[in-house]
């Protein structure tokens, strides 16, 4: 393929009414699906030639699949239910790879298309076969006493900043300084964002990434993993990258020459090589049977004085009218109903964004009945048992519900971090002693 002239044919994938934009090519018995940046779309990278060159090199070891997520490029729009971004990216991505008979990658996520790779991992383990990260973070912020709070201040600046040098010159020469120093460079990156994203939808995604912190599911990365981090990289600096590398199990490190936020551009030799050799010590497929989960308990209000007044017949109908109801709601946002309890359900979903909207629609189907629900969310590792799921962070939402008033939705403090940008507020419940779980746990609940 020669840059500008022949690159691989754009095809689209649908997800309900959606249409989203991807490209495959190259050879080899690995997949890789890659992600770059906001502002870089799949049908500009072929007409720089140094990008070109960097793809066909990935091409030439594995097939390279690429997409517009939903919203910029050649994608369309987001239709429907506003997900967290993260959410909604792990659903391009599943549909992308559907489409093209991928049934496991390695994840390639580069700037803000990291975090969203990490919880692919995290969530979708038997769909993840490596995990190759490059100057990107986990914790884009954080509380202002922990230890990632001056990084996190940093961020939120650097986003300010992004959002108004927003496809202008300035932004290639804070992101991209050494290649900036090329005109035509400038050019074609500052035409790249302009065909991404106009000026206030890069603001608002920014904003919403900005609030993202997904360092709760690095631990939960259980696949072979590089780290790849310019020394000079000031919009995100080198801690970062080191704190990811700590934080992933047995994940290496490579710290490469250079300034740019791009990993293909001079100096870029390095980078290659280190992907090159990954890729190539790649062998065997690592099953796990952990995975990050929102896992979600509801249970009836007032269950006993239902059953006094409606008698054992009329109560066990009610119960079958709400199994169907459950069932339903839980298929309808995505989820996997893993048992009713009598009286209510547990459910996992692959992000918090959808076990929100689901609780809170079976809470609305359920009233025409009388029935009235209270629900407890929590995201956490769980432990796939056949059919069951076992692990702390089961008890830990089965304790949460237990909290949860008449009609409330509690989450866990692990919650409101993975939901940035989707529009739910929240609001703070404070501490809370969990019966069989050591320690406090700030709670908040979620806002109709």
């Amino acid at each position: 393929m020669e840059a500008g002239s022949d690159f691989p044919e754009t095809r689209f994938a649908s997800l309900g009414e959606d249409r989203i934009a991807y490209q495959v090519f190259g050879e080899g018995d690995i997949d890789l699906l890659y992600t770059s940046a906001t502002g870089d779309p799949i049908d500009l990278r072929w007409e720089w030639p140094a990008y070109a060159t960097f793809l066909r090199r990935l091409g030439a070891q594995a097939r390279v699949i690429m997409f517009d997520r939903r919203g910029s490029g050649s994608s369309d729009s987001a239709s429907g239910e506003s997900l967290p971004s993260a959410e909604r990216w792990a659903d391009d991505a599943r549909v992308v790879l559907d489409a093209v008979g991928s049934e496991r990658a390695v994840l390639f996520g580069s700037a803000d298309g990291g975090p969203a790779a990490i919880l692919f991992a995290a969530s979708h383990p038997v769909r993840t076969r490596a995990l190759i990260l490059a100057m990107t973070a986990g914790v884009v912020s954080a509380e202002p006493d922990s230890p990632e709070a001056t990084a996190a201040v940093d961020s939120t600046a650097t986003a300010e900043f992004v959002a108004q040098a927003w496809g202008t010159p300035a932004l290639a020469e804070f992101t991209m300084p050494d290649a900036a120093r090329d005109p035509a460079f400038v050019r074609w990156f500052g035409r790249a964002c302009r065909l991404s994203y106009s000026p206030r939808e890069s603001s608002t995604l920014i904003q919403w990434e900005t609030g993202m912190d997904v360092g709760g599911a690095l631990g939960l990365v259980q696949v072979p993993t590089l780290v790849l981090h310019r020394e000079g990289y000031q919009a995100i600096p080198l801690d970062h990258a080191k704190y990811l590398a700590e934080h992933i199990s047995g994940a290496r490190l490579a710290v490469l020459p250079g300034r740019d936020g791009y990993i293909f551009t001079e100096p870029a030799e390095d980078g290659v090589h280190h992907i090159e050799q990954f890729l190539g010590g790649l062998d065997g497929m690592t099953e796990s049977d952990r995975a990050l989960a929102a896992i979600l308990f509801t249970d009836f209000v007032g269950s006993t004085n239902h059953l006094s007044a409606l008698g054992d017949r009329a109560w066990r109908d009610l119960l079958d009218s709400h199994d169907v109801i459950a069932r339903t709601a839980v298929e309808q946002h995505g989820g996997r109903l893993v048992r009713t309890t009598g009286d209510g359900i547990l459910a996992t979903f692959d992000g918090p964004g959808r076990a929100i909207r689901c609780a809170r629609a079976l809470g609305d189907a359920l009233q025409p009945l009388g029935v009235e629900i209270r629900a407890g969310l929590h995201a956490g590792e769980v432990e796939n048992r056949g059919t069951g799921i076992d692990g702390i962070a089961v008890h830990i939402a089965a304790r949460v519900v237990e909290a949860a008033a008449a009609g409330e939705l509690l989450v866990s403090a692990a919650v409101p971090m993975l939901v940035a940008g989707s529009g739910i507020e929240f609001d703070d419940r404070g501490e809370h002693q969990l019966k069989g779980v050591p320690g406090t746990w700030q709670l908040f609940a979620v806002q109709r």
